[in-house]
């Protein structure tokens, strides 16, 4: 059996499924219900686990050539209620989940920026918002709480999200659970927007180097030039002084049985930096922040993959940032590749560029994956199970 055929049989044998909907799950475009797949768990049978199996999706609905484009930044939602919702405390739950912690971040910063407006202003333009949440709020029409989506309605690429209750207080309640349901979703949208966007306008030296190098391709952004080679290792970095993005790609052999634990994974990138990336002075490294960083599993383009987010410093140094990686299983040659996104930017807010960072991991493509590439290019997206 081989290693990826273990992964999808563990696949199906290891997937839990987050219930916290009514109704019929989705997953792609149209009108669906968002939500959560996966978990984490042992297995004796592999150490290749994987924990979230790719489902069809809905089509989404074919747009004409005059739909217009998506309005706002990224990360920004666009809160729509009745008037009433903004005084019971709808509302404000609604608000500390959006504004809730990044998680990986040395200060804190929130996970998006909020805007609101009452339904009868409503207008036009603003439906043009590229993310979008409807408060639904009506004991006449609903008896139970529930989350649904809807993609490109008014404007490309755009989500809007409804959230339905029958009263105030169960709204409050549903929301504070289905907290990781809502950040998750639009993070996804998030991240499929620059990951797609990477995809046409990256770095071709990068490209060609990480091809010829790997025979993986990956996209990031054009912004980082200054490169390092190293024995299966590549660093391209924007080396500007201040607000700095990292890209970092390397390689190892599938040989340890405990690859995929999370002291493995730590101990395998501490190794890498330090022989590769060298602190302003001799004897100084990049090492990890140990009490700082989270491993867990998830999935890229369907397939098992590690990630490992959390804070870096130098050693013996006052430097440090935020870093993303994400480690995968290349069957075909026999090892695992991870790529990673770090940031130094001392005085500036982080959460822009660790977010394009971690879009840049996500077109990785390994040597087995290349025809991908050339299909329409998909984050998996969160979906949930019905009760």
């Amino acid at each position: 059996m081989t290693m990826k055929t273990m992964a999808k049989t563990l696949a199906l044998l290891l997937v839990t499924v987050l219930t916290m909907a009514c109704g019929n799950g989705g997953n792609g475009g149209g009108t669906g219900e968002t939500g959560n797949a996966g978990s984490k768990a042992d297995s004796t049978v592999s150490v290749i686990k994987a924990v979230k199996a790719r489902k069809p999706g809905r089509k989404a609905k074919k747009k004409s050539v005059l739909t217009p484009g998506a309005t706002g930044s990224p990360y920004e939602i666009l809160v729509v209620a009745n008037p009433e919702d903004f005084q019971t405390g709808a509302y404000d739950s609604l608000f500390a989940v959006l504004t809730d912690e990044i998680p990986g971040l040395p200060q804190a910063e929130p996970q998006f920026r909020v805007s609101k407006v009452s339904t009868s202003n409503y207008s036009k333009t603003l439906k043009y918002c590229r993310n979008i949440i409807e408060l639904k709020i009506n004991p006449e029409r609903y008896t139970k709480c529930r989350i649904k989506y809807s993609q490109d309605v008014y404007s490309v690429p755009q989500f809007i999200m409804t959230i339905q209750a029958p009263d105030a207080r169960s709204f409050c309640d549903f929301v504070a659970d289905s907290h990781d349901v809502i950040i998750d979703f639009f993070n996804r949208a998030e991240l499929q927007r620059e990951a797609t966007k990477l995809m046409g306008d990256c770095n071709p030296n990068i490209r060609k180097m990480v091809m010829k190098k790997f025979g993986c391709e990956v996209s990031v952004p054009c912004e980082l030039g200054k490169i390092k080679n190293g024995k299966d290792f590549l660093w391209a970095a924007t080396d500007k002084g201040e607000n700095d993005m990292n890209f970092v790609i390397y390689s190892y052999p599938y040989t340890d049985p405990e690859t995929f634990t999370e002291e493995y994974c730590l101990k395998m990138r501490d190794s890498v930096m330090k022989a590769n990336i060298p602190g302003p002075l001799d004897g100084m490294y990049m090492q990890t922040s140990r009490p700082f960083v989270k491993v867990y599993d998830s999935s890229v383009h369907g397939e098992y993959a590690q990630f490992a987010r959390g804070l870096w410093d130098i050693s013996n140094y006052d430097m440090g940032g935020p870093f993303v990686s994400i480690s995968r299983v290349d069957e075909k040659n026999g090892r695992v590749v991870v790529v990673e996104g770090f940031v130094f930017a001392p005085n500036g807010i982080k959460r822009k560029l660790i977010r394009r960072m971690e879009a840049s991991l996500y077109t990785l493509f390994l040597p087995d994956e290349l025809d991908l590439r050339n299909n329409q290019f998909e984050i998996e997206e969160i979906t949930i199970k019905p009760e």
